[in-house]
């Protein structure tokens, strides 16, 4: 049994179970999603709210932060924990995927990552070895070890490029926070490797073979939603996870919608981390569950749409967050098309709240061995936009 992660519960059907991560900064229950504090905040979100709705564990940004205020400065308050009050576990990514997403800003070479700076155009270069350290100052509870992917589609070649340099990368950082991580802010910061190899079944089982050889504790699997077709997406981590220890706790980078999560929930995954909720919130996308005779599983509402003007029912009367129990449609709506702040804090309750009470419904079907009827329910629902 590995020392930080205990299976709870297996589907007998499936690769999905149950879990708990053990951080020092307290017990994580799997599957679970994670938040995200890119810049040290759920935006328009107070940590006291996420702790009351249940969440145990968000994910902060390791580029954006050592950019500002800077790890140094969050260091100097103690570490990312106490800069933000947050008293739950947090998972800082490597800045691996701003080598993807800001790639026409940056270059990549064996030594690390030259980025200009997207605040004010200075040059930096991150290095698997800074990586560490940045995130060693900051304190998380799970750290990544700087990594490099392809988007979709990409050549063989080129995604094999990318996995041996991850590989490098995570034997140099896994040097380095062994050496460093015991005098840091949190001695308890564990190190976890990511899996690439895109959708190249090989390739992604190289790299599972060959960062699962270096000891981590956990592993994430990167690489996916970057633009290929769904079923790549499932498959890709499908061949990561054959070639993985079995009592390791895997998280799944940047996926994604309520669907795809209790998919990969199905291949083995055990914790999510995406901007969905978040994002779409501030644009008025609302995730809403249906209830019986409507459907199955949820659908998305715009809700800036001129049928919810004289609206006044709740947004869903399944969902037991401030925003349901208190506004009308309506309401909501006039909040948007008046661009009032509180909608998109309202809106932003809600789909946190969707997600987080999504991940207690798919922990308690593995438990009640009821997660196969679950997984159909969002594998056949009708993707309606209302």
């Amino acid at each position: 049994m590995s020392d930080i992660f205990q299976i709870i519960k297996k589907d007998p059907e499936s690769k999905a179970r149950t879990g708990i991560i053990k951080t020092a900064h307290g017990d994580v229950h799997t599957p679970v999603f994670l938040p995200i504090g890119t810049k040290g905040a759920i935006k328009s979100i107070a940590a006291e709210e996420l702790r009351f709705w249940g969440a145990e564990m968000i994910l902060a940004n390791t580029y954006h932060l050592w950019q500002r205020p800077s790890d140094a400065l969050i260091a100097k308050a103690g570490g990312l924990h106490k800069f933000m009050n947050w008293k739950g576990s947090i998972f800082t990514d490597s800045g691996g995927f701003q080598v993807f997403s800001l790639a026409k800003m940056v270059k990549v070479s064996d030594l690390g990552v030259t980025f200009q700076s997207d605040i004010d155009g200075s040059t930096h270069t991150l290095t698997p070895e800074s990586s560490v350290q940045i995130q060693l100052n900051l304190g998380s509870d799970i750290a990544l070890v700087l990594d490099e992917f392809p988007g979709f589609p990409a050549t063989a070649q080129q995604v094999k490029d990318t996995v041996d340099r991850t590989t490098m990368w995570a034997k140099r950082a896994a040097l380095e926070h062994n050496k460093l991580a015991g005098s840091s802010v949190n001695p308890g910061q564990m190190l976890w490797g990511i899996i690439q190899g895109s959708t190249y079944k090989k390739l992604r089982q190289q790299s599972a073979e060959e960062i699962s050889s270096l000891g981590f504790p956990g592993f994430a699997i990167g690489g996916v939603a970057v633009g290929e077709p769904e079923d790549k997406m499932y498959e890709g981590v499908s061949y990561a996870q054959s070639y993985l220890p079995e009592d390791a706790p895997k998280h799944l980078l940047g996926v994604g919608t309520p669907a795809q999560i209790v998919g990969a929930v199905a291949l083995g995954c055990d914790s999510f981390d995406c901007v969905i909720p978040t994002r779409e919130a501030r644009h008025g996308k609302l995730y809403i569950n249906l209830k019986p005779g409507e459907g199955k599983g949820y659908v998305t509402v715009n809700i800036d749409n001129e049928k919810f003007k004289e609206d006044f029912t709740p947004l869903d009367n399944t969902c037991n967050c401030y925003c349901c129990a208190n506004f009308t449609r309506a309401y909501l709506r006039h909040l948007f098309a008046s661009k009032e702040p509180l909608g998109i804090r309202l809106a932003t309750m809600h789909n946190l709240r969707f997600y987080l009470n999504l991940m207690v419904r798919v922990r308690q079907s593995i438990e009640s061995g009821s997660f196969g009827t679950l997984q159909k329910t969002y594998r056949d629902q009708t993707k309606n936009q209302a």
